[in-house]
């Protein structure tokens, strides 16, 4: 008796569905793949920083050969802010240096004060500036209309039939 229960409990039931072969879903969109740097990458800024503790604006750069890596650690360094643990920020020209290890696939940031005081310290934030003059960049652009699809191509705009 034991034994028939075991059979009758393997067996598919009578009426069971097959499930059809594995096939995928739908095909996903190829993602590229991001080549990391091989090789040692070294940048550097000096930077002007207000009494808020936001850089003023970059100063002078030394970039590598990396563009990418040039572009990334030039917009960070516009938006970062430069502060004691305490929250108060000392106005100052900085040096800030980035550098990615392509063994542990990691970037450092060092900071080093170069001297106190400057000129920016009351001065608008690099990121503070940027919005504000997409701001007036905007209010400016809806104030005009731009050219209808019809005025540059010439011909009238198709209009769907229901």
């Amino acid at each position: 008796m034991a034994v028939a229960v075991a059979v009758l409990a393997a067996a598919p039931a009578p009426h069971a569905h097959t499930p059809p072969a594995h096939t995928p879903p739908h095909a996903l969109p190829r993602v590229p793949r991001v080549r990391v740097p091989t090789v040692p990458l070294h940048t550097e800024f000096v930077v002007e920083v207000n009494h808020l503790g936001q850089v003023v604006r970059v100063n002078s750069a030394k970039g590598c050969k990396n563009y990418f890596f040039n572009a990334q650690t030039y917009g960070n360094v516009l938006q970062m802010w430069i502060r004691h643990p305490n929250g108060k920020a000392d106005v100052g020209l900085y040096r800030v240096s980035y550098d990615y290890n392509p063994h542990s696939r990691t970037v450092s940031r060092h900071v080093a004060l170069i001297r106190r005081g400057g000129t920016w310290g009351n001065a608008q934030g690099a990121a503070n500036q940027m919005v504000e003059q997409a701001r007036r960049e905007n209010a400016a652009m809806n104030g005009h209309n731009l050219p209808s699809l019809q005025h540059i191509l010439g011909t009238p705009t198709p209009h769907p039939k229901h």
